[in-house]
């Protein structure tokens, strides 16, 4: 089992990165990027809805839907779970860390449909479902919060190349968004390399 989680962190974190090979969560990868510490901060959040997302979906899914063979529900039913989850680190940074909160602004609420956080615990149901239940909510909890840290990854190694970018003088035509849709293309670019790896 052991092994099979390592290979869930290299699969999630660098071979199947969210960002840069599976393209989920673009928006927030785009929006919160501009400051390494909001990137960071919007990573954190990302990890803890994420991970708890992929708990708590597993157990609806296996307890509920497939008790009472509602199966079909699985989008409507992660969705609510997933704002449920949002609603409470709403709360949370909005009373104990007000500066995050105001830094993250609409990108916050907007992890509630983050294509990556749905995206995650969709994958979980379609590869772990048919496993023994035991195991198939660590396998869905290790995905869930490795894929969280690729995201994290990815979108702080964004925001430290971007800041940086501020400092060049690129093009007229490229300051601003298009050159960071440039430096995202070479990131993924160097991301792929990882594709080689060898995970089964």
């Amino acid at each position: 089992m052991l092994k099979d989680i390592l290979l869930i962190m290299l699969s999630c974190v660098l071979v199947e990165n969210f960002i840069f090979s599976r393209f989920l969560g673009c928006c927030p990868f785009l929006g919160v990027s501009e400051k390494p510490g909001t990137a960071l901060g919007m990573g954190c959040a990302v990890v803890f809805v994420m991970t708890l997302a992929s708990a708590a979906c597993n157990l609806v899914y296996n307890f509920i839907l497939v008790r009472f063979h509602l199966e079909y529900l699985y989008t409507i039913a992660f969705i609510l779970v997933i704002a449920a989850l949002v609603q409470f680190i709403e709360m949370f940074l909005k009373r104990f860390v007000p500066a995050l909160y105001s830094a993250l602004g609409i990108y916050l609420p907007l992890i509630t449909t983050n294509c990556a956080v749905l995206g995650a615990v969709i994958l979980n149901m379609n590869n772990y479902s048919d496993m023994p239940l035991g195991q198939s909510f660590i396998y869905s909890v290790a995905f869930g919060f490795f894929a969280a840290v690729g995201f994290t990854l990815a979108i702080v190694i964004f925001a430290g190349v971007r800041a940086r970018t501020e400092f060049s003088a690129p093009p007229r035509s490229f300051k601003g968004t298009p050159i960071a849709l440039v430096t995202a293309g070479l990131i993924a670019m160097a991301f792929s390399g990882f594709s080689g790896i060898s995970i089964g």
